[in-house]
């Protein structure tokens, strides 16, 4: 889902961002609730980053006020009856065209996907934010006609990708998480 924005862009940078776990639904400029194996995320564009909210937990990578956390390059924890893993890199483009494309690119492969939010802000076409269910080995396999069966995510769990350009600093900031059931 594409959602044209109306606010100005809130990040100024990308090493501003923040990231805290357990905070309750923020203000959204957008949500898309995607119910995968019986269990529903909701993926949420927030004036300032995203938020996403999957069973037990929820996940907000944004520029917080006070004293939140710094976005790691990697963080884990457990909750009950879940495993939570995210990792977060950033990439820095040369020139203003290497990162055009890139945000262009990303915004065509999410475009037709109904477990995909991308919203762009006012000021620049290359300001956006998205976020993306991982799509199954069954999704991924359709494309290829090859047989797969596809885990139920109380064997396997669910992920979401995200990733927020700076235009202002060229910079991509992609984090990918998954939370996942023990067996």
């Amino acid at each position: 889902m594409h959602a044209p924005l109306d606010t100005p862009y809130a990040d100024a940078r990308a090493d501003a961002l923040s990231f805290a776990l357990g905070l309750p639904p923020l203000d959204a400029l957008a949500v898309l609730p995607v119910e995968r194996g019986g269990l529903t995320v909701e993926l949420r564009l927030l004036g300032a980053s995203h938020q996403v909210i999957a069973g037990p937990l929820s996940e907000t990578v944004a520029c917080l006020p006070g004293d939140a956390e710094p976005l790691p390059g990697h963080a884990s924890t457990d909750l009950p009856g879940w495993t939570y893993e995210f990792a977060a890199t950033t990439a820095a483009l040369s020139d203003d065209t290497a990162f055009g494309r890139a945000v262009e690119a990303l915004c065509e492969r999410l475009a037709d996907r109904g477990d995909a939010l991308t919203g762009d802000f006012p000021g620049s076409p290359h300001a956006v934010t998205a976020l993306a269910l991982e799509q199954t080995v069954l999704e991924r396999a359709a494309g290829r006609k090859i047989e797969a069966r596809t885990p139920a995510p109380e064997e396997t769990g669910i992920g979401w990708r995200t990733w927020h350009a700076y235009p202002q600093t060229r910079e991509i900031v992609m984090t990918r998480s998954r939370l996942v059931r023990p067996t």
